[in-house]
């Protein structure tokens, strides 16, 4: 699977973007960074979400739960702690 670097305007870090069981995946890796470059890249990345098909998954250091509070109410979140202790956020589009 090919995954495509794309641009997120005012966003800081690289966001790829590719497509898996007729679904799009928008995703970066926030690890690296210190706050609050995660939650300003999330909110970012928000903006890529436009149907129910479409996800934004980031990695985080840690699971972000100032960010829950932040994100608007249309848009779920499923937190999923990897194998390394980082966390795998999948954000979507409620209908």
């Amino acid at each position: 699977m090919a995954k495509e670097l794309i641009e997120v305007p005012r966003a800081t870090l690289d966001f790829y973007k590719h497509e898996e069981d007729g679904l799009t995946y928008y995703e970066y890796d926030a690890t690296k960074c210190q706050p609050p470059e995660p939650m300003i890249n999330t909110i970012c990345g928000l903006s890529l979400l436009k149907s129910s098909t479409d996800r934004l998954v980031g990695i985080f250091f840690h699971e972000p739960f100032p960010l829950y509070d932040r994100i608007p109410l249309n848009i779920s979140h499923e937190a999923k702690e990897l194998e390394n202790g980082d966390f795998r956020i999948t954000f979507k589009l409620e209908e």
